[in-house]
């Protein structure tokens, strides 16, 4: 995985294939055919492993906020970071444009994890915390997959920064929780 992740970021999600995969590792083709099945395969397992990561960020970002150790909006900026920089975004976006969606399948378990630890986190919010939370995850997850496909032209055009979209996101994600807001940034 953390040969085809490196493929991923340094070349697209197109060069992810068998091939370049068993090359980097100095293995034949067969041999990752035969563990994987084919490219769909080792795309699939590539982004079940990019979202357990994740999901394991953002786990500690949730245990941390539970224990008073981060600000609510930490698991924000995890996510923002995975998509950035971790290929996440340029991936289900290939894998959105080929239609090879359920491929994307793996994140189901990890995503519904993420809902329930975060529901427990925030339970003491009230009524339909659920609800709120999945809202929260989808407003989220969806800005940080477009910020990292399109920010860096479109805040420039706008004259804002990541930092900008960063912060209106956690800022969103507070109101949807019915969160009190941080203070202004210095």
């Amino acid at each position: 995985m953390t040969a085809a992740r490196t493929i991923l970021i340094e070349s697209g999600p197109a060069a992810v294939t068998l091939k370049a995969v068993a090359g980097a590792l100095g293995m034949t083709h067969a041999n990752l055919l035969h563990h994987f099945g084919s490219a769909a395969g080792l795309q699939s397992a590539l982004m079940a492993s990019m979202v357990a990561d994740l999901a394991t960020a953002l786990g500690s970002a949730v245990e941390a906020m539970r224990d008073g150790e981060a600000p609510p909006g930490a698991p924000v900026d995890i996510v923002f970071e995975a998509f950035e920089t971790g290929g996440a975004a340029r991936l289900a976006a290939w894998l959105a444009l080929t239609d090879e969606t359920r491929q994307m399948e793996p994140i189901r378990a990890q995503l519904d994890a993420l809902v329930t630890a975060l529901e427990d986190t925030l339970a003491g919010l009230g009524p339909a915390v659920g609800d709120r939370v999945r809202r929260a995850v989808l407003l989220v997850t969806s800005l940080a997959f477009a910020d990292a496909l399109i920010g860096d032209p479109l805040r420039d055009m706008l004259g804002l920064s990541r930092q900008d979209a960063v912060r209106m996101t956690k800022d969103a994600v507070l109101n949807i929780l019915a969160l009190p807001p941080r203070p202004p940034l210095v």
